[in-house]
């Protein structure tokens, strides 16, 4: 899709979530909440005995009330509906030819884990701390977009043959 016309309905999406929920859009918490509802799912008595996953089952709570897991799972139903109806739903790797596909399947599930780690760190993902934050003119969103760039700006220099 052009760029341009992508920024613009991603800024439409992301006015109708704050008008129509009163949140703007993230996802990083989508994952979290999950993971805390199949630790409760597996294990009860150390989910409630948790100083960490105790605090999301309150009385009769559940980590799943939450929006999150429902927005990350409308996420992915939305890519695979647009990769129908642009024709690119294909499996395929996109890498460099002089590494293998092992390779990058490997850093690409590193990097991911890098990133919600950092996203839980930062209390926000690039959409949440970022879009969110900037589209409400927070410094916070402004400074973690500057981070999100220029990190990955001075990191691909050491990564470029992941991809060239």
């Amino acid at each position: 899709m052009n760029p341009y016309i992508a920024g613009v309905l991603l800024g439409l999406v992301l006015l109708s979530a704050m008008y129509i929920s009163g949140r703007g859009l993230g996802a990083s918490g989508g994952l979290k909440y999950t993971v805390v509802a199949v630790v409760g799912a597996i294990d009860r008595q150390h989910a409630m005995e948790s100083p960490y996953y105790s605090k999301y089952f309150g009385e009769g709570e559940t980590p799943l009330k939450s929006w999150l897991p429902f927005e990350v799972l409308g996420m992915l139903l939305g890519g695979f509906i647009s990769g129908a109806i642009s024709g690119r739903l294909k499996f395929r790797i996109e890498k460099s030819p002089n590494i293998s596909n092992k390779k990058r399947l490997l850093f690409a599930f590193i990097g991911g884990v890098f990133f919600v780690y950092g996203a839980q760190l930062a209390r926000g993902c690039t959409s949440g701390a970022a879009l969110s934050g900037m589209a409400v003119l927070s410094v916070a969103g402004f400074v973690t977009m500057i981070a999100i760039f220029g990190s990955a700006y001075l990191f691909a220099w050491f990564f470029r043959k992941l991809w060239i």
